[in-house]
């Protein structure tokens, strides 16, 4: 299916998170596009009331290039557990809290696992771009591997020191950030949307 090509040179990213904004800002960079949070405009953050990754992300995405009149481009995204019937999943950033706090959202997913054999566990990303006009296309990447205990490495963000991806000995945390964007969800994800949106002829 045709997508639309992005034209624009500022794109608002639908985030307040600044781990997130700035790793956005990482992918884009090779092709010229200013990102604007959506925290620096002051925008709301709208209620995520959709039921998957991609129709929390569809909800951010429309309500920021609405607000903003620009393009913006909203992530949803979370660690699954399958021990866990996929939890946290779309919960994942609740699960630490008003305060964000990530560390005690981690140890509730080590305290749940507790005694299951099934360490299996993925980061999906859905990433959603919609234009003022209401147009919107949405993108889903996975990356598959294990929960890991204790936590290790600070570099990444969220639950990225307790998950280490399939084929690797590290966590998402413990490695440079170059090589986690090569593999990552959000890369994953954002692959798709660089090949339909902005690359190509």
């Amino acid at each position: 299916m045709a997508q639309r090509r992005f034209t624009e040179g500022k794109l608002i990213i639908a985030s307040h998170n600044p781990g997130k904004v700035r790793e956005i800002g990482e992918l884009l960079a090779d092709f010229g596009v200013e990102v604007i949070s959506a925290g620096d405009l002051d925008l709301p953050e709208p209620e995520e009331t959709g039921e998957t990754f991609a129709a929390n992300a569809k909800l951010k995405s429309e309500a920021a290039a609405k607000a903003g009149n620009m393009p913006a481009l909203a992530d949803d995204s979370g660690f699954a557990l399958a021990a866990l019937s996929g939890a946290p999943g779309i919960y994942s950033a609740r699960w630490a809290g008003p305060n964000k706090d990530f560390g005690q959202a981690m140890a509730t997913c080590e305290e749940m696992m507790r005694g299951a054999e099934d360490r299996s566990a993925k980061f999906v990303c859905a990433l959603a771009l919609s234009w003022p006009d209401g147009e919107t296309v949405v993108f889903e990447g996975t990356v598959l591997g294990e929960f890991s205990w204790p936590p290790r490495g600070d570099k990444g963000f969220g639950y990225d020191p307790v998950f280490i991806p399939e084929g690797h000995s590290q966590t998402f945390a413990e490695m440079e950030p170059a090589e986690k964007h090569a593999m990552s969800h959000r890369a994953n994800a954002f692959r798709q949307l660089v090949d339909a949106c902005f690359g190509g002829d």
